[in-house]
């Protein structure tokens, strides 16, 4: 077995840890650690070979609530852990940052989560929120840090005591690399007007508000295109189901792009993004990668949302679940002139530079796993 020092990283699925921590993974693997990544086999993982890493497959029921089988992801995240010995685990979403969290606590393992938004577990109060509740604060109590994406969620964790507030750090999102989400050359102007929603079809992402808004926007503003972008099929009980999506499609109200693995193409094309999401997000990687494409940006005031947009300079805030709120921002984005179109970008392509590179993520990571070292040869 490979004799450097080990790492490993867990999430839900081998698709979010490629997308969203591909960049902290060959940081980790330039600093000469072995990194394992832990996930359900998907589309991705061998791609997470490219990478750098070392994939193990880790069966999971992401949304089942079976004591039983999550009992089963326990055992199997602390056989792994036992095997491997890191000298840190890193988990990401509910069930590795809860179960990776014991398993590698019960070994002695120092673990570093982070809450990267809080679904839909958080946004409908139900018996189920009681129970994740409970198992964050048994899960997170020794976790060495854990990383929250805004400012709402970390102070939510540390009122209702699951977590301490001197374990807490906050990062900006997942990151953006600069570089790749890059401004492109201005499209030739042809008369229309793109708007893009950038997500998983989920009617927590207010698809279904976006839809209500482009009908009345259209009535003054016919010439207005509206897109979707994003995974069908996802499962998820706000899933929006294809035959929804489709009778939008004949309808003429809007176009679905389907899913990509390469956004740039269609960030690059739109005019304005529009995110009217009220599902809990940490700060959603796509409005960071548009700000960082300098696209203006019309997305709900809510936690994780507003982070991105700094309201009249950047982009538009909303209210929540309004349709009303969203048809008036775009139809004002309609009838600003291009010139302030245009200033809208530049200024989110400066508050992605100033706040959302990701390179400070991978810095506070290495920060943490450095002060780890640090401390276990302190004690050797």
């Amino acid at each position: 077995m490979n004799s450097l020092p080990r790492i490993v990283i867990c999430s839900n699925t081998a698709w979010s840890l490629y997308n969203f921590r591909r960049s902290l993974i060959r940081a980790l693997v330039a600093d000469g650690f072995e990194v394992v990544a832990v996930a359900p086999e998907d589309e991705y993982t061998e791609r997470l070979w490219r990478v750098g890493c070392r994939y193990v497959s880790m069966p999971m029921d992401n949304k089942g609530t079976s004591p039983a089988r999550d009992l089963g992801l326990l055992i199997r995240l602390r056989n792994l852990l036992a095997r491997e010995r890191p000298v840190a685990y890193l988990g990401y979403t509910i069930k590795p940052n809860i179960y990776g969290a014991l398993a590698a606590q019960s070994l002695g393992i120092p673990v570093i989560n982070n809450v990267a938004g809080l679904g839909a577990v958080f946004v409908r109060s139900t018996w189920l929120t009681l129970v994740a509740k409970l198992l964050y604060r048994l899960a997170l109590s020794r976790s060495r840090r854990v990383f929250f994406q805004n400012r709402e969620d970390r102070s939510l964790f540390v009122s209702e005591r699951l977590v301490r507030e001197t374990q807490t750090g906050l990062l900006p999102g997942s990151g953006a690399n600069l570089a790749h989400f890059a401004p492109s050359p201005s499209r030739a102007p042809d008369g229309q007007l793109r708007f893009l929603l950038l997500a998983r079809m989920l009617w927590d992402k207010g698809v279904g508000e976006f839809i209500n808004a482009a009908r009345l926007v259209q009535q003054t503003h016919p010439e207005a295109r509206f897109q979707l972008l994003g995974f069908l099929d996802v499962q998820n009980p706000a899933a929006i189901d294809r035959s929804v999506v489709e009778s939008w499609v004949a309808e003429g109200i809007v176009e679905y792009l389907g899913n990509t693995d390469d956004v740039r193409p269609y960030l690059a094309a739109a005019d304005c993004v529009v995110l009217p999401s009220y599902y809990r997000e940490g700060v959603p990687r796509s409005l960071i990668e548009a700000a960082a494409m300098a696209k203006p940006i019309i997305t709900t005031d809510w936690s994780g949302c507003r982070e991105v947009v700094d309201n009249g300079e950047n982009g538009l805030l909303v209210a929540p679940r309004d349709v009303c709120s969203l048809a008036k921002a775009m139809t004002a984005f309609c009838d600003f002139p291009s010139g302030r179109r245009a200033e809208m970008g530049v200024a989110s392509r400066r508050k992605a530079v100033r706040e959302f590179d990701e390179t400070v993520v991978v810095d506070c990571y290495r920060k943490e796993i450095a002060a780890i070292l640090e401390q276990r040869d302190t004690r050797a």
